[in-house]
């Protein structure tokens, strides 16, 4: 089968589409042929080296994707070969075939595409976590949300508008915030500005409820932004590392830093399936609306990974084997 894959961290010139064996596939697992795969900075993050990979050489990224059951395992009960399944958090997803443990199966019905299915998943989980666990936003609250514009940022917006809040979106350029408008975003402030003062005068010099920060570099700004007992969420670091938080700073200001991960949330099939429901279900009732979708072709994977560095794209950016 092919798949993108590279020998060793660098730059997105380190990946190659090649030919690769077969995944072999266990009892407890479904063999799915890919129709469409996420990407993700997650992928770019293992490819320069910034997250373990166990195994040796030659590497296959990817985590996210959906497709059509090619084989069922001996344990495997209520999948059968031809079923459409989405899943999240399996690695070796950039190829065409890809074994999937049961319980990280996700059925998809007939009006879920494959391409949105793959779209929703890890980036709409991820928000779905984040306004629901990592800061549980209620009516009335106002929330900061760092790079509304991309996957997450956009999905994060709808989904906060949902559950009643007054959502301040920061981006990085006009282009970006008529996408976060477009999202549902009150007040759209860019990096350029001095965002924080702004999100001061938003609120009548209290601060905000909470800031969702996907950025990592800017964390000490989002400890500026929130209002005295406010939390700032870390959950990403696409503009570098985070500095180091003196917690004396909380201890004065009563603020809370929490974080989160995605897959200690998911710990079983049913959670999954519940939670992609509901993302499902707001997508059919037309509520939650998926950012744009750029697609490339699996073999063009370099290009995709590029465009997703640039921090350019609005929206999500799917590979199709």
């Amino acid at each position: 089968m092919k798949a993108l894959c590279f020998m060793e961290f660098g730059q997105k010139e380190v990946l190659r589409y090649m030919d690769v064996p077969h995944p072999v596939m266990k009892e407890d697992e479904v063999l799915i042929r890919t129709k469409a795969i996420g990407l993700n900075y997650a992928d770019i993050y293992r490819r320069k080296g910034h997250y373990h990979l166990e195994g040796e050489p030659p590497y296959i990224l990817g985590y996210e994707g959906a497709g059509v059951v090619e084989a069922v395992g001996k344990q495997v009960q209520g999948i059968k070969i031809g079923d459409s399944i989405a899943f999240a958090d399996v690695p070796y997803a950039n190829a065409e075939l890809v074994a999937v443990p049961f319980h990280k199966a996700i059925p998809i019905s007939d009006n879920i595409a494959f391409t949105d299915a793959a779209a929703v998943l890890l980036q709409g989980l991820t928000a779905q976590y984040l306004v629901a666990d990592s800061f549980p936003v209620q009516q009335g609250d106002t929330v900061v949300i760092h790079s509304a514009a991309g996957g997450v940022g956009q999905l994060l917006v709808q989904l906060a508008k949902i559950k009643g809040a007054k959502v301040i979106a920061i981006v990085s350029s006009a282009l970006k915030a008529e996408a976060a408008k477009k999202a549902g975003a009150d007040h759209t402030l860019t990096y350029a500005d001095n965002w924080t003062a702004s999100v001061q005068e938003l609120t009548d010099t209290k601060g905000a409820d909470a800031v969702y920060d996907a950025v990592g570099a800017t964390l000490m700004q989002s400890f500026e932004a929130v209002k005295v007992g406010g939390t700032v969420v870390f959950y990403g670091m696409a503009g570098g590392n985070p500095p180091l938080i003196d917690p004396r700073m909380l201890m004065d200001t009563s603020k809370t830093l929490t974080g989160g991960d995605l897959w200690n949330v998911l710990t079983t099939r049913e959670n999954r399936i519940t939670r992609a429901g509901e993302l499902f279900q707001l997508m059919a009732e037309g509520k939650l609306l998926l950012p744009s979708i750029t697609t490339f072709p699996l073999s063009e994977g370099q290009a995709a990974h590029g465009l997703l560095e640039s921090r350019k794209n609005i929206g999500k950016i799917i590979l199709l084997p």
